[in-house]
């Protein structure tokens, strides 16, 4: 069969926008990690300044976030199941992952009992290299508002409380911006690998 120009003029243009298509795929693949336990993010958002207190009373805002990437974790360290459990797979993950420098933060969401104090001999026990934060009650808040965790004291009978929170783990690359998301279960293997998957990514260059 003959083709006409303008006929033929289309079927090459379908053909470019294909090529150009499958070309825009592969670099976007270049540029995201294929996650297998989380969930990496189109574009990376920067969390607005903050000011805690890290587990030797000093001050602790966004700037300590700066140089290496960090696995973000808000919890409580009378917290019964969830939080220590998250702490020992994070304690492995960042052993297997073997990436330099990955810190992991632990955000206390219970200011009224985590002071530095008890923060520092939580933290820990799980790792000495982890860093955990306390800090004002309002500053508290509005960081797990900026990173939409849901937070709420629930009153216990006898007059002792306990706290509901998102279990979510954060990770954020070199320049502090929020890269990636795990939600429980989370799975040891699953996330060292994708972590180690992620290594090009988190020096904050992409």
């Amino acid at each position: 069969m003959q083709l006409t120009l303008p006929r033929a003029l289309l079927i090459l243009a379908a053909l470019a926008a294909a090529v150009t298509g499958f070309y825009v795929a592969r670099q976007i693949d270049r540029t995201s990690p294929q996650l297998a336990s989380g969930t990496w993010f189109p574009e990376r958002w920067r969390v607005a300044d903050f000011r805690l207190t890290d587990s030797a009373g000093q001050d602790f805002t966004l700037a300590r976030l700066s140089g290496a990437p960090t696995l973000l974790f808000f919890g409580f360290t009378h917290c019964p199941d969830v939080c220590p459990t998250t702490l020992l797979k994070l304690a492995r993950v960042r052993k297997a992952a073997a990436i330099p420098d990955l810190k992991v933060l632990f955000v206390s969401i219970d200011p009224q009992r985590d002071t530095p104090e008890v923060i520092a001999r939580y933290v820990h026990a799980f790792d000495p290299q982890f860093e955990g934060v306390t800090g004002e009650p309002a500053a508290i808040d509005a960081l797990a508002r900026r990173f939409n965790v849901a937070v709420n004291r629930v009153e216990l009978p006898g007059g002792d409380y306990t706290m509901d929170h998102s279990a979510v783990v954060f990770l954020l690359d070199a320049n502090a911006r929020v890269v990636a998301i795990f939600t429980p279960p989370f799975d040891e293997k699953l996330m060292a690998v994708d972590l180690k998957a992620s290594a090009p990514y988190l020096q904050g260059r992409h």
